[in-house]
């Protein structure tokens, strides 16, 4: 299913630098930049719970309208969003001019779907080895995400980023052969206990031999 495309206003920032981010954030907002087309980078700020919506809602690949009043609208998608590292409060976003028909790059997330075969008769284990991979295609028609039906993948068998089926007009820019999904046989008894052995006991509070007197 294509992204959504979304409306989101906006408003130009006049103070730069950490000081006028440290407010912009105090004051429920986002500080971003938007780039691309080959002009000068815009310095905006996004109202912080309707972005956090907007990610919610359309995903990371959505194609977003940006209004400022009773300028041009821009056309635009998501490129990266930073996030503060205990927190998890969006902090800064990247977002770059587009056509809402220009052919781009993005990375898109892969959903498995049902229950691999080797999983549910076999005692198996269903290893997503990548999440995402990297496409081209057309901005206004980019997926939310690709799934894979991993039902009829028994022991030993594998999915690669190469027989992922991808939209119309859309072509692949990861390797071909970039594992995805693979089914690995269960572990045996003798494994497990080998395993478990094989680490070396920890004794706790134990004091270390005292040498005798020579």
């Amino acid at each position: 299913m294509a992204s959504k495309e979304l409306k989101l206003s906006i408003e130009h920032r006049t103070k730069l630098g950490t000081t006028g981010a440290h407010a912009l954030r105090a004051a429920g907002k986002i500080p971003a930049v938007v780039f691309g087309h080959g002009t000068v980078p815009d310095h905006i700020a996004l109202d912080a719970h309707d972005f956090k919506e907007l990610l919610h809602r359309a995903g990371r690949n959505a194609v977003v309208t940006l209004t400022d009043g009773g300028k041009k609208p821009q056309t635009a998608l998501v490129r990266e969003v930073q996030t503060h590292p205990v927190t998890r409060r969006i902090v800064h976003a990247d977002l770059q001019r587009i056509s809402a028909d220009e052919t781009i790059t993005a990375r898109l997330g892969i959903v498995t779907v049902g229950v691999a075969v080797g999983v549910k008769e076999m005692g198996a284990v269903m290893d997503m080895v990548a999440h995402e991979i990297e496409v081209e295609g057309p901005a206004n028609r980019i997926p939310e995400h690709l799934e894979v039906d991993v039902t009829a993948l028994g022991i030993h068998d594998h999915v690669t980023a190469g027989d992922i089926a991808l939209p119309a007009g859309f072509k692949l820019l990861s390797p071909p052969d970039t594992l995805v999904v693979t089914i690995e046989p269960p572990r045996t008894h003798e494994e497990e206990t080998a395993s478990a052995e094989g680490a070396e006991p920890q004794l706790v509070g134990a004091e270390p031999a005292t040498p005798e007197a020579g």
